[in-house]
């Protein structure tokens, strides 16, 4: 499978986020990325279910939705009611993680759990087997714009031996401080789905850099 590239809108430009959808639509993106904070779980807060829903309704690919919020199991029908068409949540949120993944599959859309770079990726193990994918984040979460953690990089060749062995149809996904400049390695090392917002968002041409980021050389 080629690798998926999915512009993360927290970067977009929120006076022009009609503009920057619709130009998503017309790039060489698979998924568009859509962090939701809280300003409880991190110290920010971001998009909303009336936003997502106007996002939604002019996307034409796949809403991929971070949860960076506490108690999601309380929001995850309203999340995929607004347009998520993947979902995931933090491993420190939910107290029943098992539970809250077939949930989120029993409503219809992919589901993925998050790890922060503090936690091992060990601590994973036991879910494994029952999520769509993995999202590792290569900054800590609540803010664009920061830069890469190098250690992400062994953390990923250690996922991806788990996921050999726990579920090889599992997807890695990479969030934060990923550019040009890394996209390539991440993606030998085992990264399945790439997320760029500052990257994209903030370059000259944006149509051009996420091409970029989808044919790697």
């Amino acid at each position: 499978m080629q690798h998926l590239v999915a512009p993360s809108l927290l970067a977009a430009n929120f006076l022009r986020l009609e503009q920057d959808v619709l130009m998503v639509n017309d790039s060489h993106a698979d998924l568009f990325h859509v962090d939701v904070m809280d300003g409880h779980f991190v110290p920010n807060i971001s998009f909303g279910f009336s936003i997502i829903k106007q996002i939604k309704s002019i996307a034409r690919k796949p809403l991929d939705v971070h949860l960076m919020i506490s108690n999601p199991d309380q929001y995850l029908k309203a999340f995929k009611d607004a347009g998520a068409d993947w979902l995931s949540v933090h491993y420190e949120t939910c107290p029943h993680l098992h539970r809250s993944i077939q949930q989120i599959k029993e409503l219809g859309m992919k589901a993925g759990v998050v790890i922060n770079p503090h936690n091992n990726v060990e601590l994973l193990q036991g879910i494994l087997p029952h999520v769509d994918y993995v999202l590792l984040m290569s900054v800590n979460p609540g803010f664009g714009g920061q830069s890469f953690i190098e250690s992400t990089y062994g953390r990923i060749r250690t996922l991806k031996e788990m996921k050999k062995q726990l579920n090889p149809d599992l997807l890695i996904e990479v969030d934060g401080g990923v550019d040009t400049l890394n996209a390539a390695k991440l993606v030998k090392k085992g990264a399945d789905i790439i997320v760029a917002g500052s990257a994209v968002f903030q370059s000259a041409n944006p149509l051009d850099t996420i091409k970029r980021l989808k044919y790697l050389t």
